[in-house]
């Protein structure tokens, strides 16, 4: 199905991801953050491949559905060379088509992470508090909020929501990971 533009997102997406699979976690079998992957390990030729696709995607001029605007996103981030490099405007105009496509709670607090990126952690925080009611039981929204109180200096609040996202985590990388940083919070 080359022609169906959905399908050919949702493969350079998968392509994007899979070239970061060796690098999400550490030996030691912990979480590993976007921004703390060794890039130089990601697999070039499946990059090249899914940029390719997410061009000629945009090429066509119709208008993208949502797996090809999570494909350009990741497109996005696989063009930085180091994490400070990612034009987190670009993130952020694509989050903004992708809440117009599918307004779940979940792409709305990715779209808040990205905000957080240019605006800071303060104006992140107030974007993810408003998502509460809907995302409670999910681990990523205390995870996010964790680390946004902890970049403002908030940390026995960012050590409770430590502790609710590795309640709610779902598999031991990730626990591991929301472990080490509440510890290091003191």
């Amino acid at each position: 199905m080359p022609e169906n533009g959905e399908v050919a997102g949702l493969l350079a997406l998968m392509l994007l991801t899979d070239a970061r699979r060796t690098t999400r976690v550490s030996a030691g079998g912990e979480l590993v953050t976007l921004d703390q992957q060794d890039r130089s390990a990601w697999d070039a030729n499946l990059i090249i491949e899914g940029h390719r696709l997410v061009r000629e995607r945009l090429a066509t001029g119709v208008a993208p559905g949502r797996y090809q605007i999570l494909a350009a996103i990741n497109a996005v981030h696989t063009s930085a060379r180091q994490a400070l490099d990612t034009d987190w405007w670009q993130v952020v105009a694509l989050y903004d088509q992708l809440v117009r496509l599918d307004p779940s709670p979940i792409i709305a607090l990715n779209r808040a992470i990205a905000v957080g990126e240019i605006n800071g952690p303060e104006v992140a925080l107030a974007i993810v508090d408003r998502l509460e009611d809907k995302l409670a039981e999910y681990h990523a929204f205390h995870a996010t909020r964790a680390d946004l109180l902890r970049r403002l200096n908030r940390n026995r609040e960012a050590r409770a929501a430590y502790d609710k996202a590795i309640e709610l985590a779902g598999n031991t990388a990730e626990t591991a990971y929301l472990t080490r940083r509440r510890d290091q919070l003191g």
